[in-house]
């Protein structure tokens, strides 16, 4: 789609490369980001459970989504625990025909550690007591629904709704539990009971930790830990683990990750064109008839936006091609590693050609990883990302193409509470590139660099969490954070 700019950015990668030119993005170059430092591992003000002495029942929860839905609504079922005063069974995960993973929470956390670490604000047992077990749940009115609780709830509709339920049968059971508690107004203990789940509480099992640990060592080319982010992430495998095969002194020390949010499903609903033709029409149709039919009957009501709208709003998923000319605006170096996050691309080899032709050393975990050590999670993809979660928080750089992603949201997250000012993120204003992007037959590369370079540093301005806001992904805010 953009022919001249990539022979553009070839020419001026060649350039630097030549006069040793780096780019300044490997480092926050915000101080502040430095000065707020995790402390959501301290104990809140005091809780329910401890004022009254006793629960007032089980709180069973079935999560759906993929593996980061999954911890969103983990880290919100230990808060809803807390404002019922109940017992929080640990949580389990529904089958979805999408993702086709029959994996449970102890399958990809440890259970006792997230057990012992909420222990003092929160009981949580692994199952219910066996007078419970046989109790018809629906029968007796304590089944409730995503359609019974509104998204972003608030703790009154809880207490309102959900506690009379509990205080009579003695259990409820929470059927889906997407986003059903808003991030404000929250008591303060609660708020950080969250980042104390999020941050602390939620270890990834010795195995996902393992070959998380092989995944970043092979594409490092170095052993060790080197940061609170490893540490927290690799508990004590990073150091022990032995490069096979893997030539330790040649290679990069660092590598910039990537989230490309560009698979079919993305694409189709976007209802965007990317430089496809009539064939890419055709296809993406069949494939809407297919998995999105309420789309296309919504469509027949109200007239669609076009795709030069939707592009010009910042509506579409950036291509491959796109992500590569930021890189290059940046000034990435063309040797750079890049572990590639994510499914399959759209397009496939056709649509990532123009990405490789500029920085030919992609790599995934596929590509790193041996199809033995890879056996053991085949077919559950939730601990498949689990280990894109791993690569992409404990990247030196990481790069999203589209920031309402839950991945990404999740990692830059888990990257400013751990990352001490040195863990800087690569967010596109979509809405801007789009506009840059609309000049590419006649703009210069320097002003390009210019306005690509400013649109990056003015997302990479220290953010405190604003009302409403995520938790999760501006954890800096005094109940998670402390300002030094």
């Amino acid at each position: 789609m953009y022919s001249r700019l990539l022979n553009l950015a070839s020419a001026s990668l060649a350039e630097k490369e030549f006069k040793q030119e780096k780019s300044v993005f490997w480092e926050e170059s915000n101080r502040l980001a430095s000065v707020w430092k995790p402390c959501a591992y301290t104990k809140g003000p005091t809780t329910n459970l401890e004022n009254s002495g006793r629960s007032n029942g089980y709180m069973l929860v079935s999560a759906n989504g993929g593996l980061n839905q999954q911890r969103v609504a983990i880290c919100n079922a230990v808060a809803v625990a807390s404002l019922l005063n109940a017992t929080l069974v640990l949580p389990r995960f529904l089958y979805s025909n999408v993702w086709k993973d029959p994996s449970q929470f102890g399958d990809i956390y440890q259970e006792d550690y997230f057990m012992n670490t909420l222990k003092d604000e929160v009981s949580i047992v692994k199952e219910l007591p066996s007078h419970l077990k046989s109790l018809d749940i629906e029968a007796i009115g304590s089944l409730i629904t995503d359609a019974d609780i509104m998204k972003e709830a608030k703790p009154f509709d809880y207490s309102r709704k959900v506690l009379p339920l509990l205080l009579r049968n003695g259990v409820v059971h929470f059927l889906g539990f997407g986003n059903r508690l808003g991030f404000d107004p929250l008591p303060l203990n609660i708020q950080k009971l969250r980042c104390r789940c999020n941050f602390h509480a939620l270890k990834f099992v010795p195995k996902i930790q393992q070959v998380g640990s092989l995944l970043i060592g092979r594409i490092r080319k170095y052993e060790g830990t080197r940061s609170l982010v490893d540490k927290q992430l690799l508990g004590n495998f990073m150091p022990d683990i032995p490069l096979k095969n893997h030539n330790a002194t040649v290679g990069p020390s660092r590598y910039l990750a990537l989230h490309m949010r560009f698979e079919v499903d993305m694409v189709a609903y976007s209802l965007c064109d990317f430089g496809g033709g009539e064939t890419e029409r055709k296809e993406l149709q069949a494939y809407r008839e297919v998995h999105f039919p309420l789309l296309l009957e919504r469509l027949k009501i109200s007239k669609p936006i076009s795709p030069v709208k939707l592009r010009k709003l910042g509506r579409c998923p950036l291509t491959p091609e796109e992500a590569a000319l930021v890189l290059a605006g940046l000034s990435l170096r063309r040797g750079t590693y890049i572990y590639m996050a994510g499914s399959q691309i759209y397009g496939g080899e056709s649509k990532m050609h123009p990405f490789t032709s500029l920085y030919p050393n992609v790599v995934t975990k596929e590509t790193l990883l041996t199809p033995s050590e890879l056996a053991p999670f085949k077919n559950f993809s939730s601990q498949l990302a689990a280990l894109d979660f791993i690569a992409c928080a404990s990247a030196d750089v990481f790069a999203m193409t589209d920031s309402g992603s839950q991945l990404a949201s999740l990692v830059s997250g888990f990257r400013t509470y751990y990352g001490d000012g040195h863990a800087p993120v690569l967010r596109p204003n979509k809405k801007r590139l789009a506009a840059i992007l609309s000049e590419s037959s006649t703009i210069g590369w320097e002003s390009f660099e210019g306005r690509v370079r400013k649109m990056i540093e003015e997302g990479q301005r220290v953010r405190v969490r604003g009302f409403g806001r995520s938790i999760y992904r501006l954890p800096r805010c005094p109940e998670c954070m402390c300002k030094s």
